[in-house]
């Protein structure tokens, strides 16, 4: 096998995955919102529709002045690096980035010599306030595990915004998140984006117009929860009826909508189909407006739910964990698919027995779209070192990364796997301005962020108390320290 750094070919696989995800019209007729229920009486304001954003984003970002940060190393999150680089912030926006920036009248300028600027720190897979912290058994709220598909259950029904560990994310440069469901399930159901803000409700919180995600799950966990109840799946082969037999009924469920909207156009007397929660999110998915982030981690396993991907005609956006990923870098490739990894983790079962430290940086220089993730509560806050050590042990062998290129593994790369990387995940003119400014580079373990921005708003600064996130929960804990 060559090995061989390719930016270039993740760029064009994600942007790729995020021009499937977001090709559909929003005016076809399952992405419009709900109408009357009943039967269709000739107008088109009487066909029944499908209401697929009932919960609608109510964020607002903070007011953002002028801001411009100067003379620091720039790391764009695209493959791009700037010595002595200046970013300008205006109205929530990256207004310009270069060098030699002229600071416009009113501007707070910050001083970046000696420091590094980035795109913030997206965190594909979550679980923060659904499995919130303190950890008891009352805030175990991440997994339905009462039947192997629950599609109809919402990750952000359990979200609790005082989760102190949306705090300690943002400490570590996380801007945004995307919460999943857990993986006892072969369907978990529904994920959301969300922006590492503080907000009082989750609509609050949850980034405005990023695509909802399918979480499914594959191999041990769904087989040993539900076969040690004596029940189906309890093997890969019962895993695999067990998608067949709900993508069936989806795409029984789609095809009576669309005949239902099609007589009903045609100004036919005809009832609508009844709403099933659990296929409204498996149409969406095969519709295109829901995006699969898939916990699978064997390559064979990958390999069997790609081809059932293409049997049932929708696409798989991302597998998370993938530690055997390194293997079968040209299958994810070749059907545009990602791989969210850890720096090192492995051996822990036997399906993640065959992981290797440089999975990360072997599946990202043969050609397929990779990336970091935490899953975990502590990791999310070191997103930073976790890559650090992905690059070091990709370098160790023999692999040529840059540090500007390995930066698109915590902010560009999962931005376009979540369906927002026209939005957010590297500084661009007109992107959010989601900045964060280092004490030095990000790639040591002494740094810490300094200063972070969301849509331009400080939201974070290390020096100055009054500008964290305060939350009730934590008065009187023990152990909070300097963050």
């Amino acid at each position: 096998m060559t090995l061989k750094a390719s930016l270039p070919a993740l760029a064009a696989m994600t942007a790729a995955i995020a021009l499937a995800a977001c090709s559909s019209d929003p005016d076809d007729a399952a992405s419009n919102g709900s109408g009357s229920s009943g039967g269709n009486s000739g107008s088109q304001d009487d066909i029944v529709r499908v209401n697929t954003d009932p919960y609608p984003s109510t964020y607002e970002p903070q007011p953002s002045g002028i801001t411009l940060i100067r003379g620091g190393t720039v790391l764009d999150g695209i493959g791009g690096e700037i010595e002595n680089g200046d970013v300008l912030i205006e109205n929530g926006r990256i207004a310009a980035i270069g060098t030699g920036l002229e600071a416009p009248e009113d501007a707070t300028i910050i001083d970046a010599a000696g420091r590094y600027v980035t795109p913030g720190v997206i965190d594909i897979h979550s679980h923060l306030g659904d499995y919130p912290s303190p950890g008891v058994s009352a805030h175990s709220d991440g997994n339905e595990a009462t039947q192997p598909v629950t599609a109809e259950v919402w990750a952000e029904h359990s979200v609790w915004p005082q989760d102190p560990g949306f705090e300690h994310a943002l400490a570590g440069g996380v801007t945004t998140l995307h919460v999943l469901p857990g993986s006892a399930n072969l369907f978990g159901g529904r994920g959301i984006t969300l922006r590492n803000v503080s907000a009082r409700t989750v609509q609050g919180m949850k980034f405005p117009g990023a695509p909802y995600t399918l979480k499914m799950a594959c191999g041990e966990n769904p087989s040993r929860v539900y076969g040690s109840r004596g029940q189906s799946p309890a093997t890969d082969m019962g895993n695999m009826a067990g998608y067949r037999a709900a993508w069936i009924r989806a795409s029984d469920y789609r095809d009576s909508w669309h005949e239902y909207w099609e007589a009903a156009e045609d100004g036919e007397d005809v009832d609508p189909p009844t709403q099933d929660l659990e296929l409204d999110t498996l149409m969406g998915v095969l519709e295109g407006d829901i995006l699969v982030q898939q916990h699978c981690y064997r390559a064979d396993q990958m390999a069997q739910i790609m081809d059932m991907s293409e049997e049932f005609g929708y696409q798989v956006t991302t597998f998370h964990h993938a530690v055997e990923a390194y293997k079968i870098p040209d299958l994810l490739a070749e059907h545009d698919v990602c791989a969210a990894v850890w720096a090192d983790w492995g051996g822990f079962k036997m399906e993640a027995y065959d992981s290797v430290r440089e999975n990360l940086a072997m599946t990202h220089a043969n050609g397929a779209c990779a990336m970091i993730h935490s899953d975990d509560a502590n990791g999310i806050q070191r997103l930073n070192q976790e890559v650090a050590k992905a690059l070091a042990d990709g370098r160790r062998a023999g692999l040529d990364i840059s540090d500007a290129e390995a930066w698109a593994w915590l902010s560009s790369a999962p931005a376009q796997a979540l369906g927002i990387g026209d939005e957010t995940g590297s500084l661009q003119e007109g992107y959010r301005a989601d900045v964060v400014l280092w004490s030095g580079n990000p790639y040591s373990t002494y740094t810490r962020a300094d200063q972070v921005w969301i849509d331009g708003a400080l939201s974070y600064d290390r020096r100055d108390t009054d500008i964290q996130p305060v939350s009730d929960f934590m008065l009187g804990q023990p152990g909070e320290g300097e963050q």
